[in-house]
């Protein structure tokens, strides 16, 4: 329950009815036990009828029947069989899977051919064109034709993200390009780049590097967050606020819990209860909520109890939480 798009009444006039189909954003709900799909308005859209589901990306969505694991398109219309025992979403055109009675991870195109033969005790979606695979405790990556592209040596790995992805070296972090060079390194943790810059932890203290190691926001955070829409959660003392690029505190630490800014708002956490903030700070959305999630296309999943629903921007709810 994920990009900013064109919007759907622009190209109205020159679209195919499939396009504008596609061009739809669905959301995830649960009813009865079972679940289907809304859009916007909260309309059902695909019936509840699945054992489980979750968000469309790259135009489709895995759904569950019978403990098997498929594919929908956004009509509904199944495009991949259930028959896994195990998957994830497609990226970059690519879905992890595992098979019937396997172990190991493997990857399918959107046609549910086996691209990529399961061979991997782990492995993560395409990012940039290269996946992260673990075989026996060691991690590298894989282009999309399933060939080593960066040798299966760290200790840890993650997404490649603006060129980069954080690995560990014995128990030091670095940051390595696609060629598995080390660019910056020496950290006991770190955040991935996002908006040319990244979180990064020596001693206890947080502080946020530029690709080239230099720190452009001195350490001096006790954690600290990616940046999003130009603003990245920090915290001090025991509360969080939000900094600009420039390491300007912007909204002031005083929430229990944050994250991330997604289409103008984060949602942040007052005592045990959730609610969502604009970018200067302002309670939009009154903490009434156990959990949260970001903004997606104009809507916010959220939960009551073990209900959950959908909200829009200003708190009103499209979907009654249900379970």
């Amino acid at each position: 329950m994920h990009p900013p798009r064109q919007s759907v009444q622009s190209s109205i006039s020159s679209s195919s009815p499939e396009d504008k189909q596609e061009s739809i954003a669905l959301f995830p709900i649960v009813q009865n036990k079972k679940y289907g799909f809304i859009d916007c308005t909260g309309k059902i859209v695909i019936e509840p009828q699945y054992d489980y589901t979750w968000r469309f990306t790259d135009g489709l969505a895995v759904v569950v029947i019978d403990s098997k694991w498929g594919f929908i398109d956004k009509t509904g219309k199944i495009v991949i069989p259930p028959q896994f025992d195990e998957v994830w979403d497609f990226s970059e055109g690519l879905a992890k899977v595992m098979l019937t009675n396997g172990s190991k991870w493997g990857y399918i195109d959107k046609t549910g051919k086996i691209l990529i033969k399961p061979q991997f005790d782990d492995a993560e979606d395409f990012s940039e064109g290269l996946a992260r695979v673990e075989i026996g405790s060691k991690y590298g990556y894989i282009d999309k034709v399933g060939k080593i592209a960066i040798a299966i040596e760290f200790n840890d790995a993650y997404d490649f993200s603006e060129g980069l992805a954080q690995v560990q070296v014995d128990d030091r972090v670095v940051f390595i390009d696609k060629m598995g060079k080390i660019i910056v390194e020496n950290f006991d943790a770190a955040m991935d780049f996002s908006e040319g810059l990244a979180a990064v932890e020596i001693g206890d203290k947080w502080g946020y590097i530029d690709k080239t190691g230099k720190f452009i926001i001195p350490q001096q955070f006790k954690d600290a967050f990616k940046f999003s829409e130009s603003l990245a959660a920090v915290e001090i003392g025991d509360k969080w606020g939000y900094i600009d690029k420039t390491g300007k505190m912007i909204i002031s630490p005083q929430f229990d819990e944050t994250k991330n800014f997604s289409e103008g708002l984060a949602s942040v956490r007052i005592g045990n209860k959730w609610g969502y903030i604009d970018k200067t700070g302002k309670m939009v959305i009154e903490p009434q909520f156990d959990v949260a999630w970001k903004f997606s296309e104009g809507l916010a999943a959220v939960e009551i109890g073990d209900l959950q629903g959908y909200i829009d921007k200003i708190g009103k709810f499209v979907w009654n939480p249900t379970k």
